[in-house]
């Protein structure tokens, strides 16, 4: 399993609060949200598991679903739903797009 994946169920867990605020402004952005981060954990997961193409697949997937959670964020924060996201979490979130970057140029 790779270290990220904790790193990625940190990050759930400090985001719910943050998902609780916006899905009392959009439930469909809240839940759009917790989507994508779920996706992230899964195929972060799944891809510790698989071979080949189908690793790469997945770590391809959760990458683009990384991307999509700071998306989601970035239009909570420009709709004024939440404030701007905690330095650690985005530090955090760069730590898993850069490492999901590496293994799917590889």
């Amino acid at each position: 399993m790779l270290r990220i994946y904790g790193v990625v169920l940190e990050l759930i867990r400090l985001l719910v609060p943050v998902i609780r605020e916006i899905e009392r402004h959009d439930s469909d952005l809240a839940c759009q949200l917790k989507r994508a981060m779920a996706s992230v954990s899964l195929n972060i997961a799944e891809g510790s598991y698989s071979r080949g193409k189908n690793r790469l697949v997945r770590y391809h997937t959760a990458l683009g679903s990384t991307r999509e959670v700071l998306a989601c964020l970035e239009t909570a924060v420009a709709f004024g739903y939440v404030g701007q996201v905690d330095p650690t979490v985005s530090n955090s979130f760069d730590h898993v797009l850069g490492t999901l970057v590496r293994l799917v140029r590889h």
